[in-house]
């Protein structure tokens, strides 16, 4: 199967797992309290199950390969794997790609703020507000995670993701501090909604049904592209 796939698929936990088996050869369960160890995964989703059936896949294209099989006292046999020749060239071409050129990611925050309109004001600005907190405890706690590899003198290298992370969340977290900011303000005009029905009420009480609608944007542009894009299926 493998040998007649030229280009197999490499996900981001099969690139963890990949990078996991060229350091040494492993057994799924290893596999996984070391990408948990290691906090990878704030990069990847890493559950059990779906580690289990990468490696499956991988062995299926001959990226990896079963090596043999523990047993420790009452414990589930457990088998070890090892990176291939293919698998390492798989590894490498799949992080040159991914380096290479950025590729659109679709993240569902963008979404939610293009329609967070469809919100009354004051449950718009709990909800931002619930947000800030969590990422000021993500920014600390990678502060922590980055004095930690320094405390302990980890190479660079396997760490240099941490500091990028960092800057996401830094600016993410201005950008909502500011924007919600403008919205607590009144600075950014916003809906009204009728407390009891929770129904679109005119901004003054005084705008026609005509003048309330929005005028239909020039040829080749949208409204809201935001929306535009969530309702694509691809």
């Amino acid at each position: 199967m493998g040998q007649g796939q030229a280009h197999p698929s490499v996900t981001p936990l099969a690139i963890a797992v990949l990078a996991l088996l060229e350091e040494r050869p492993m057994h799924p369960y290893e596999m996984f309290q070391t990408l948990i160890a290691r906090r990878e995964d704030k990069l990847v989703k890493v559950r059990p199950g779906s580690l289990y059936h990468t490696v499956s896949r991988l062995a299926d294209q001959e990226l990896v390969r079963a090596e043999g099989v523990d047993r420790a006292g009452n414990r589930p046999e457990r088998t070890t794997y090892r990176i291939t020749g293919r698998g390492r060239d798989a590894l490498r071409n799949r992080i040159a790609e991914i380096v290479r050129r950025p590729v659109p990611e679709y993240p569902i925050f963008p979404v939610a703020l293009g329609e967070l309109h469809n919100l009354p004001k004051p449950e718009a600005l709990t909800l931002l507000r619930e947000r800030i907190g969590v990422l000021e405890t993500e920014l600390a706690d990678a502060d922590m995670l980055s004095a930690w590899a320094e405390e302990h003198v980890v190479p660079r290298r396997y760490w240099i993701a941490l500091p990028y992370l960092r800057a996401l969340l830094a600016a993410e977290l201005a950008w909502v501090k500011e924007f919600t900011a403008e919205l607590a303000s009144g600075a950014l005009e916003w809906e009204n909604f009728d407390p009891v029905t929770g129904a679109r009420s005119a901004y003054d009480g005084a705008e026609s049904a005509a003048d309330s609608e929005v005028s239909p944007p020039p040829p080749g542009a949208v409204a809201n592209p935001v929306s535009s894009f969530s309702d694509n299926p691809s």
